[in-house]
Protein backbone atom coordinates (compact mmCIF):
# COMPACT_ATOMS: atom_id res chain seq x y z
CA UNK A 1 0.00 0.00 0.00
CA UNK A 2 1.30 2.92 -1.24
CA UNK A 3 1.14 6.21 1.21
CA UNK A 4 0.09 9.92 -0.43
CA UNK A 5 1.79 12.56 1.33
CA UNK A 6 -1.12 15.76 0.17
CA UNK A 7 0.84 19.06 0.94
CA UNK A 8 -1.43 21.66 2.86
CA UNK A 9 -3.25 24.32 0.67
CA UNK A 10 -3.44 28.34 1.08
CA UNK A 11 -6.38 29.40 1.09
CA UNK A 12 -5.67 33.48 -0.10
CA UNK A 13 -9.46 33.94 -0.23
CA UNK A 14 -11.47 34.97 2.31
CA UNK A 15 -13.42 32.27 4.18
CA UNK A 16 -17.30 32.35 2.90
CA UNK A 17 -18.09 32.43 6.37
CA UNK A 18 -16.28 35.83 7.23
CA UNK A 19 -17.63 37.32 3.88
CA UNK A 20 -20.97 37.04 4.77
CA UNK A 21 -20.43 38.31 8.48
CA UNK A 22 -18.71 41.23 6.69
CA UNK A 23 -21.27 41.38 4.27
CA UNK A 24 -24.42 41.43 7.24
CA UNK A 25 -22.22 44.38 8.95
CA UNK A 26 -22.96 46.28 5.92
CA UNK A 27 -26.33 45.72 5.71
CA UNK A 28 -26.80 46.64 9.69
CA UNK A 29 -25.35 49.55 8.81
CA UNK A 30 -27.01 50.69 6.20
CA UNK A 31 -30.19 49.68 7.78
CA UNK A 32 -29.40 51.43 11.06
CA UNK A 33 -27.98 55.12 9.43
CA UNK A 34 -31.53 56.81 9.14
CA UNK A 35 -32.09 56.44 12.95
CA UNK A 36 -28.63 57.35 14.36
CA UNK A 37 -27.94 60.22 15.85
CA UNK A 38 -25.16 60.81 13.39
CA UNK A 39 -27.31 61.20 10.22
CA UNK A 40 -30.14 63.72 12.20
CA UNK A 41 -26.42 66.07 13.31
CA UNK A 42 -25.27 66.07 9.77
CA UNK A 43 -28.37 67.02 8.43
CA UNK A 44 -28.68 69.80 11.12
CA UNK A 45 -25.38 70.78 9.86
CA UNK A 46 -25.30 71.28 6.70
CA UNK A 47 -29.03 73.21 7.10
CA UNK A 48 -27.11 75.45 9.73
CA UNK A 49 -24.02 75.96 7.18
CA UNK A 50 -26.10 76.87 3.83
CA UNK A 51 -27.81 79.43 6.14
CA UNK A 52 -24.85 80.62 7.92
CA UNK A 53 -23.30 80.39 4.24
CA UNK A 54 -25.65 83.12 2.78
CA UNK A 55 -25.06 85.33 5.61
CA UNK A 56 -21.10 84.71 5.26
CA UNK A 57 -21.42 85.88 1.65
CA UNK A 58 -23.76 89.20 2.75
CA UNK A 59 -21.01 89.47 4.98
CA UNK A 60 -18.10 89.16 1.83
CA UNK A 61 -19.75 91.17 -0.28
CA UNK A 62 -20.90 94.47 1.88
CA UNK A 63 -17.65 94.44 4.00
CA UNK A 64 -14.87 93.63 0.90
CA UNK A 65 -17.11 95.61 -1.50
CA UNK A 66 -18.32 98.40 0.83
CA UNK A 67 -14.45 98.32 2.46
CA UNK A 68 -12.61 98.40 -1.51
CA UNK A 69 -14.91 101.35 -2.46
CA UNK A 70 -14.11 103.57 0.26
CA UNK A 71 -10.52 102.19 0.67
CA UNK A 72 -9.05 105.99 -0.56
CA UNK A 73 -10.34 107.96 2.41
CA UNK A 74 -9.23 107.97 5.53
CA UNK A 75 -11.46 105.28 7.17
CA UNK A 76 -11.10 102.94 4.51
CA UNK A 77 -8.63 101.12 5.16
CA UNK A 78 -9.24 100.50 9.22
CA UNK A 79 -12.45 99.48 8.29
CA UNK A 80 -10.76 96.62 5.65
CA UNK A 81 -9.08 95.30 8.56
CA UNK A 82 -11.46 95.11 10.82
CA UNK A 83 -13.73 93.08 7.93
CA UNK A 84 -10.72 91.16 7.79
CA UNK A 85 -10.16 90.52 11.36
CA UNK A 86 -14.19 89.52 11.57
CA UNK A 87 -13.42 85.84 9.50
CA UNK A 88 -11.91 85.17 13.09
CA UNK A 89 -15.05 85.44 14.48
CA UNK A 90 -16.44 83.39 11.31
CA UNK A 91 -13.76 80.63 11.84
CA UNK A 92 -15.28 80.15 15.85
CA UNK A 93 -18.44 79.92 15.05
CA UNK A 94 -17.33 77.02 12.38
CA UNK A 95 -15.09 75.32 14.76
CA UNK A 96 -17.61 75.72 17.32
CA UNK A 97 -20.74 74.11 15.02
CA UNK A 98 -18.46 71.01 13.89
CA UNK A 99 -17.51 70.36 17.20
CA UNK A 100 -20.95 69.79 18.35
CA UNK A 101 -22.81 68.43 15.36
CA UNK A 102 -19.34 66.73 13.68
CA UNK A 103 -17.56 65.16 16.79
CA UNK A 104 -14.57 67.22 15.43
CA UNK A 105 -11.82 68.62 17.66
CA UNK A 106 -10.66 71.38 15.75
CA UNK A 107 -7.75 73.38 18.20
CA UNK A 108 -7.73 76.67 17.33
CA UNK A 109 -5.47 79.00 16.09
CA UNK A 110 -2.90 81.58 17.88
CA UNK A 111 -5.03 84.85 18.90
CA UNK A 112 -4.62 87.94 17.22
CA UNK A 113 -1.65 89.92 18.63
CA UNK A 114 -1.64 93.65 17.37
CA UNK A 115 1.06 95.98 17.27
CA UNK A 116 0.51 98.92 19.50
CA UNK A 117 -0.88 102.19 17.64
CA UNK A 118 -3.45 102.45 14.80
CA UNK A 119 -1.07 101.76 12.47
CA UNK A 120 0.60 99.14 14.26
CA UNK A 121 -3.17 97.39 14.52
CA UNK A 122 -3.60 97.77 10.94
CA UNK A 123 -0.19 96.05 9.83
CA UNK A 124 -0.66 92.98 12.10
CA UNK A 125 -4.40 92.41 10.84
CA UNK A 126 -3.23 92.76 7.45
CA UNK A 127 -0.79 90.70 7.61
CA UNK A 128 -2.54 88.22 9.89
CA UNK A 129 -2.41 84.96 8.33
CA UNK A 130 -5.33 83.70 10.38
CA UNK A 131 -7.37 86.07 8.91
CA UNK A 132 -6.76 85.58 5.48
CA UNK A 133 -6.96 81.81 6.01
CA UNK A 134 -10.68 82.47 7.29
CA UNK A 135 -11.57 84.80 4.66
CA UNK A 136 -10.51 81.93 2.10
CA UNK A 137 -13.16 79.67 4.30
CA UNK A 138 -15.82 82.14 3.79
CA UNK A 139 -15.33 82.43 0.24
CA UNK A 140 -15.14 78.39 -0.40
CA UNK A 141 -18.37 77.91 1.99
CA UNK A 142 -20.02 80.18 -1.16
CA UNK A 143 -19.26 76.74 -3.22
CA UNK A 144 -19.54 73.96 -0.60
CA UNK A 145 -21.89 75.25 1.98
CA UNK A 146 -24.18 77.32 -0.20
CA UNK A 147 -24.72 75.92 -3.71
CA UNK A 148 -23.63 72.06 -2.73
CA UNK A 149 -25.46 72.27 0.68
CA UNK A 150 -28.42 73.85 -1.50
CA UNK A 151 -28.47 70.73 -3.94
CA UNK A 152 -27.95 68.39 -1.00
CA UNK A 153 -31.11 69.48 0.74
CA UNK A 154 -33.07 69.94 -2.22
CA UNK A 155 -31.94 66.13 -2.88
CA UNK A 156 -33.24 65.29 0.90
CA UNK A 157 -36.51 67.15 0.30
CA UNK A 158 -37.24 65.49 -2.68
CA UNK A 159 -35.98 62.22 -1.55
CA UNK A 160 -38.73 62.36 1.23
CA UNK A 161 -41.24 63.70 -0.79
CA UNK A 162 -41.25 60.45 -2.65
CA UNK A 163 -41.48 58.15 -0.04
CA UNK A 164 -44.43 60.00 1.29
CA UNK A 165 -46.16 61.00 -1.75
CA UNK A 166 -48.65 57.89 -1.26
CA UNK A 167 -50.09 60.52 1.61
CA UNK A 168 -50.57 63.70 -0.49
CA UNK A 169 -51.92 61.50 -3.63
CA UNK A 170 -54.38 60.14 -1.39
CA UNK A 171 -55.49 62.78 0.67
CA UNK A 172 -55.57 65.90 -2.07
CA UNK A 173 -56.52 63.88 -5.45
CA UNK A 174 -54.33 65.63 -7.67
CA UNK A 175 -55.47 65.87 -11.39
CA UNK A 176 -53.17 65.92 -14.19
CA UNK A 177 -54.58 66.29 -18.20
CA UNK A 178 -52.47 64.85 -20.99
CA UNK A 179 -52.10 65.90 -24.39
CA UNK A 180 -55.81 64.10 -25.28
CA UNK A 181 -57.26 65.94 -22.92
CA UNK A 182 -57.58 63.03 -20.36
CA UNK A 183 -57.65 63.32 -16.88
CA UNK A 184 -55.61 61.33 -14.24
CA UNK A 185 -55.34 60.86 -10.72
CA UNK A 186 -51.76 61.36 -10.66
CA UNK A 187 -49.10 62.88 -8.30
CA UNK A 188 -46.26 62.97 -10.70
CA UNK A 189 -45.54 61.56 -14.41
CA UNK A 190 -42.64 60.84 -16.59
CA UNK A 191 -43.72 61.44 -20.10
CA UNK A 192 -46.49 59.55 -20.54
CA UNK A 193 -46.37 57.51 -17.88
CA UNK A 194 -48.23 58.48 -14.96
CA UNK A 195 -48.56 57.73 -11.31
CA UNK A 196 -52.12 57.14 -11.01
CA UNK A 197 -52.46 53.53 -9.21
CA UNK A 198 -51.55 52.11 -6.21
CA UNK A 199 -49.05 49.57 -6.74
CA UNK A 200 -47.32 52.84 -8.93
CA UNK A 201 -47.54 54.91 -6.18
CA UNK A 202 -46.11 52.34 -3.63
CA UNK A 203 -43.75 51.16 -6.15
CA UNK A 204 -42.65 55.36 -6.05
CA UNK A 205 -42.46 55.51 -2.91
CA UNK A 206 -40.34 52.22 -2.41
CA UNK A 207 -37.67 54.27 -4.53
CA UNK A 208 -38.15 57.05 -1.76
CA UNK A 209 -37.76 55.17 0.96
CA UNK A 210 -34.69 53.34 -0.82
CA UNK A 211 -32.90 56.88 -1.25
CA UNK A 212 -34.28 57.76 2.15
CA UNK A 213 -31.43 54.86 3.31
CA UNK A 214 -28.73 56.61 1.18
CA UNK A 215 -29.17 60.16 2.17
CA UNK A 216 -27.12 59.32 5.23
CA UNK A 217 -24.26 58.36 3.66
CA UNK A 218 -24.36 61.12 1.29
CA UNK A 219 -24.69 63.88 4.29
CA UNK A 220 -21.24 61.32 5.50
CA UNK A 221 -19.63 62.41 2.13
CA UNK A 222 -20.14 65.91 2.46
CA UNK A 223 -19.68 66.90 6.22
CA UNK A 224 -16.43 64.89 5.70
CA UNK A 225 -15.48 67.61 2.75
CA UNK A 226 -16.75 70.21 5.09
CA UNK A 227 -14.43 68.46 8.00
CA UNK A 228 -11.16 68.79 5.42
CA UNK A 229 -11.95 72.24 4.76
CA UNK A 230 -12.45 73.50 8.81
CA UNK A 231 -9.02 71.36 9.54
CA UNK A 232 -7.42 73.27 6.83
CA UNK A 233 -8.17 76.72 6.59
CA UNK A 234 -9.81 76.71 10.92
CA UNK A 235 -7.24 75.37 12.54
CA UNK A 236 -3.23 75.99 13.93
CA UNK A 237 -0.91 75.45 11.31
CA UNK A 238 2.23 73.26 11.61
CA UNK A 239 3.95 76.43 12.13
CA UNK A 240 1.67 77.68 14.53
CA UNK A 241 1.92 74.42 17.15
CA UNK A 242 5.60 74.75 16.51
CA UNK A 243 5.62 77.97 17.78
CA UNK A 244 3.18 77.41 20.70
CA UNK A 245 5.02 74.53 21.44
CA UNK A 246 8.23 76.58 21.94
CA UNK A 247 6.72 79.11 23.78
CA UNK A 248 5.45 76.43 26.58
CA UNK A 249 8.88 74.68 26.55
CA UNK A 250 10.44 78.00 26.92
CA UNK A 251 7.87 79.42 29.72
CA UNK A 252 8.59 75.84 31.43
CA UNK A 253 12.22 76.41 31.30
CA UNK A 254 12.17 79.42 33.37
CA UNK A 255 9.96 78.26 35.85
CA UNK A 256 12.12 75.35 36.09
CA UNK A 257 14.83 77.48 36.60
CA UNK A 258 12.55 79.51 38.83
CA UNK A 259 11.92 76.75 40.91
CA UNK A 260 15.56 75.07 41.07
CA UNK A 261 16.90 78.60 42.34
CA UNK A 262 13.62 79.22 45.19
CA UNK A 263 15.01 75.59 46.40
CA UNK A 264 18.30 76.25 46.79
CA UNK A 265 17.80 79.70 48.76
CA UNK A 266 15.58 78.07 50.60
CA UNK A 267 17.69 74.96 51.51
CA UNK A 268 20.99 76.97 51.91
CA UNK A 269 18.96 79.53 54.18
CA UNK A 270 17.59 77.02 56.72
CA UNK A 271 20.48 74.29 56.48
CA UNK A 272 23.80 75.60 55.23
CA UNK A 273 23.10 78.69 56.26
CA UNK A 274 22.16 78.13 59.72
CA UNK A 275 25.49 75.44 60.22
CA UNK A 276 27.45 77.86 59.34
CA UNK A 277 26.36 80.86 61.74
CA UNK A 278 26.65 77.99 64.59
CA UNK A 279 29.83 77.26 63.53
CA UNK A 280 30.88 80.80 63.58
CA UNK A 281 29.53 81.09 67.08
CA UNK A 282 31.41 77.91 68.67
CA UNK A 283 34.43 79.09 67.24
CA UNK A 284 33.38 82.58 69.05
CA UNK A 285 32.93 80.91 72.41
CA UNK A 286 36.30 78.62 71.70
CA UNK A 287 38.01 82.03 71.02
CA UNK A 288 36.54 84.16 74.18
CA UNK A 289 37.56 80.50 76.26
CA UNK A 290 40.80 80.41 75.15
CA UNK A 291 41.69 83.92 76.47
CA UNK A 292 40.14 83.11 79.70
CA UNK A 293 42.83 80.57 79.81
CA UNK A 294 40.31 77.90 79.82
CA UNK A 295 40.33 74.35 77.24
CA UNK A 296 38.58 75.14 74.10
CA UNK A 297 38.66 71.64 72.73
CA UNK A 298 35.04 70.73 72.79
CA UNK A 299 34.29 73.57 71.36
CA UNK A 300 36.61 73.19 68.23
CA UNK A 301 35.29 69.54 67.29
CA UNK A 302 31.62 70.45 67.84
CA UNK A 303 32.57 73.49 64.98
CA UNK A 304 34.85 70.52 63.10
CA UNK A 305 32.16 68.31 62.98
CA UNK A 306 29.56 70.58 62.01
CA UNK A 307 31.77 71.97 59.06
CA UNK A 308 31.58 68.44 57.54
CA UNK A 309 28.14 68.19 58.03
CA UNK A 310 27.75 71.71 56.02
CA UNK A 311 30.06 69.66 53.60
CA UNK A 312 27.72 67.24 52.92
CA UNK A 313 25.09 69.08 52.55
CA UNK A 314 26.46 71.79 50.02
CA UNK A 315 27.61 68.55 48.30
CA UNK A 316 23.84 67.68 47.94
CA UNK A 317 23.28 70.82 46.63
CA UNK A 318 25.81 70.81 43.90
CA UNK A 319 24.29 67.03 43.38
CA UNK A 320 20.73 68.43 42.63
CA UNK A 321 22.30 71.21 40.16
CA UNK A 322 24.69 69.30 38.28
CA UNK A 323 25.20 65.90 39.65
CA UNK A 324 29.15 65.03 39.63
CA UNK A 325 28.47 61.76 38.13
CA UNK A 326 27.70 62.82 34.96
CA UNK A 327 31.19 64.26 34.28
CA UNK A 328 31.89 60.63 33.80
CA UNK A 329 29.05 60.50 31.44
CA UNK A 330 25.18 59.51 31.05
CA UNK A 331 25.58 55.69 31.94
CA UNK A 332 28.13 56.02 35.08
CA UNK A 333 25.64 58.38 36.58
CA UNK A 334 22.78 56.08 35.85
CA UNK A 335 24.38 53.57 37.49
CA UNK A 336 24.83 55.73 40.50
CA UNK A 337 21.24 55.95 40.58
CA UNK A 338 20.44 52.70 39.62
CA UNK A 339 22.71 50.91 42.82
CA UNK A 340 20.78 53.60 45.21
CA UNK A 341 17.55 52.69 44.06
CA UNK A 342 15.97 50.58 47.15
CA UNK A 343 13.68 48.73 44.05
CA UNK A 344 16.35 46.18 41.78
CA UNK A 345 16.96 47.83 38.55
CA UNK A 346 18.19 46.24 35.71
CA UNK A 347 20.03 48.81 33.28
CA UNK A 348 21.10 49.27 30.06
CA UNK A 349 22.65 51.79 28.34
CA UNK A 350 23.95 51.85 24.52
CA UNK A 351 25.42 55.63 23.27
CA UNK A 352 28.21 55.14 20.34
CA UNK A 353 28.17 59.03 20.90
CA UNK A 354 27.76 61.45 24.03
CA UNK A 355 24.54 63.34 23.98
CA UNK A 356 24.77 67.28 24.64
CA UNK A 357 24.95 67.54 28.54
CA UNK A 358 21.75 69.38 28.42
CA UNK A 359 20.17 66.56 27.14
CA UNK A 360 22.19 64.27 29.78
CA UNK A 361 21.05 66.10 32.52
CA UNK A 362 17.67 66.11 31.61
CA UNK A 363 17.61 62.42 31.13
CA UNK A 364 19.11 62.07 34.65
CA UNK A 365 16.82 64.15 36.82
CA UNK A 366 13.99 62.43 34.47
CA UNK A 367 15.28 58.86 35.19
CA UNK A 368 15.54 59.86 38.76
CA UNK A 369 12.17 61.45 39.35
CA UNK A 370 10.42 57.95 37.24
CA UNK A 371 12.92 55.58 39.90
CA UNK A 372 11.11 57.88 43.06
CA UNK A 373 7.51 57.79 41.37
CA UNK A 374 8.01 53.66 41.35
CA UNK A 375 9.51 53.50 44.58
CA UNK A 376 6.65 55.56 46.06
CA UNK A 377 3.90 54.97 43.99
CA UNK A 378 3.91 51.75 41.61
CA UNK A 379 4.04 48.89 44.29
CA UNK A 380 7.07 47.33 41.82
CA UNK A 381 9.09 45.00 42.87
CA UNK A 382 11.76 45.20 39.78
CA UNK A 383 12.64 48.22 37.18
CA UNK A 384 14.24 48.46 34.04
CA UNK A 385 16.04 51.51 32.33
CA UNK A 386 16.92 51.65 28.80
CA UNK A 387 19.07 54.18 26.94
CA UNK A 388 19.60 53.91 23.17
CA UNK A 389 19.76 55.63 20.22
CA UNK A 390 16.53 55.48 17.86
CA UNK A 391 18.26 57.21 14.97
CA UNK A 392 20.96 59.14 14.21
CA UNK A 393 19.87 61.96 15.94
CA UNK A 394 17.25 60.73 18.61
CA UNK A 395 17.51 58.67 21.96
CA UNK A 396 15.22 56.96 23.73
CA UNK A 397 15.20 56.67 27.61
CA UNK A 398 12.86 54.27 28.75
CA UNK A 399 11.72 53.06 32.64
CA UNK A 400 9.89 50.51 32.91
CA UNK A 401 8.55 48.80 36.41
CA UNK A 402 6.19 45.87 37.23
CA UNK A 403 3.90 47.91 39.11
CA UNK A 404 0.24 48.08 39.65
CA UNK A 405 0.08 50.84 36.43
CA UNK A 406 -2.96 53.02 35.67
CA UNK A 407 -0.72 56.41 34.92
CA UNK A 408 -2.33 58.38 33.08
CA UNK A 409 -0.46 60.38 30.16
CA UNK A 410 -0.12 64.31 30.68
CA UNK A 411 -2.50 66.28 28.51
CA UNK A 412 -0.98 67.98 25.78
CA UNK A 413 -1.32 72.09 27.56
CA UNK A 414 -0.55 70.05 30.64
CA UNK A 415 3.04 71.09 30.74
CA UNK A 416 3.61 73.42 33.96
CA UNK A 417 7.21 72.61 35.56
CA UNK A 418 7.31 70.65 38.66
CA UNK A 419 7.00 67.03 39.74
CA UNK A 420 5.42 64.67 38.21
CA UNK A 421 4.80 63.73 34.63
CA UNK A 422 3.50 66.62 33.47
CA UNK A 423 7.09 68.14 34.69
CA UNK A 424 8.89 65.69 32.94
CA UNK A 425 7.22 66.54 29.72
CA UNK A 426 7.42 70.28 30.11
CA UNK A 427 11.48 69.33 30.73
CA UNK A 428 11.64 66.93 27.68
CA UNK A 429 9.93 69.89 25.65
CA UNK A 430 12.60 72.72 26.42
CA UNK A 431 14.72 70.68 23.85
CA UNK A 432 12.24 69.55 21.61
CA UNK A 433 11.53 66.19 23.16
CA UNK A 434 8.34 64.03 24.01
CA UNK A 435 7.14 61.83 26.69
CA UNK A 436 4.56 59.21 26.50
CA UNK A 437 2.74 56.52 28.37
CA UNK A 438 2.25 53.31 28.49
CA UNK A 439 0.61 51.79 31.74
CA UNK A 440 -2.36 49.51 31.55
CA UNK A 441 -4.90 48.90 34.62
CA UNK A 442 -2.36 46.19 36.15
CA UNK A 443 0.71 47.14 34.64
CA UNK A 444 3.34 47.61 33.51
CA UNK A 445 3.72 51.11 33.41
CA UNK A 446 6.33 51.93 30.43
CA UNK A 447 7.55 55.84 30.42
CA UNK A 448 9.83 57.05 27.37
CA UNK A 449 10.94 60.11 26.63
CA UNK A 450 12.51 60.73 23.21
CA UNK A 451 15.35 63.35 23.47
CA UNK A 452 17.40 65.11 20.81
CA UNK A 453 21.66 64.11 20.72
CA UNK A 454 22.00 67.36 20.22
CA UNK A 455 19.51 69.75 22.18
CA UNK A 456 16.81 70.44 19.84
CA UNK A 457 15.65 69.44 16.43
Amino acid sequence: MTETHVEPTLVLDPAPGKAGRSAERVVRAVLRAPFQARAWKELVYVFTVFVLGCFALAYMYVGWGGGLAISLTIIGVPILAVILLGGRTWGRIYRALAKDLLDAQLPPPPPFRPEPGLIGFIKSAFTDRTSWRAALFLLAQSVLGVAVGWLVLIVIATTVFVALSPIPWWLYDPINIDDQGVEHHSLAQFGSYYIETWPRALGLAAIGVIGCFALPWLLRGVCWIHRLLSIALLTATAGDRRIAELQQGRQAAVDDSTATLRRLERDLHDGTQARLVTIAMALGRAEDRLSEGGDPRDLIANAHASSKEALTELRELVRGIHPPALELGLGPALETLAARSSVPVELRVHLPERPNPAVEAIAYFSVAELLTNVVKHANATRAWISVVPTDSRTIAVTVRDNGIGGVLQPAPGELAAGSGLSGLAARARTVDGALTVQSPTGGPTVVTILLPKDGSR
